[in-house]
């Protein structure tokens, strides 16, 4: 008999939510910006698809500021700040190295720079038919040692 809950879980975990083609992103990763809203200036420090849209985070030196690719308007300037490039691509398709339970497989759903390290967007539980109290969010920041490239 086939696992129906396991192949609906591998499928839902592997599946974007974006469709078929990834959208393309307004700014690239520390890209300079600047913010229609406040009329400050701040450079891209993560990406993440929520809400059916890329949301940004933009550092603006005392603040990070979540905003849609509406309120913002790219330099085509990067910031100049010492950090590697991220390991991992948006969509990039990777395996958790410690997850017990179900498929291991995730797509990378967002990036985001914290203390000059990258750390990667996953889902890592699907949703269910009944609100959890215990969980609030599905999505977790992972680290770039907890993750392995799956090749394809």
């Amino acid at each position: 008999m086939i696992d129906h809950i396991n192949a609906l879980q591998t499928s839902w975990y592997l599946s974007p939510p974006w469709g078929r083609t990834i959208p393309p992103v307004a700014v690239n990763l520390l890209e300079r910006v600047f913010l229609r809203t406040t009329r400050r200036f701040g450079y891209c420090c993560g990406m993440q698809w929520k809400h059916e849209c890329w949301l940004y985070s933009i550092d603006c030196g005392n603040e990070i500021v979540h905003t849609t690719q509406n309120q913002i308007i790219g330099t085509g300037e990067l910031e100049a700040i010492r950090v590697q490039k991220p390991a991992f691509v948006l969509g990039e398709r990777v395996m958790l190295c410690s997850h017990d339970k179900g498929t291991k497989q995730r797509l990378i759903l967002g990036i985001a720079l914290v203390n000059n390290s990258w750390f990667y967007i996953v889902e890592l539980v699907s949703p269910t038919l009944t609100q959890s109290r215990t969980i609030s969010n599905r999505f977790s920041l992972i680290g770039e040692k907890s993750l392995v490239r799956v090749n394809t």
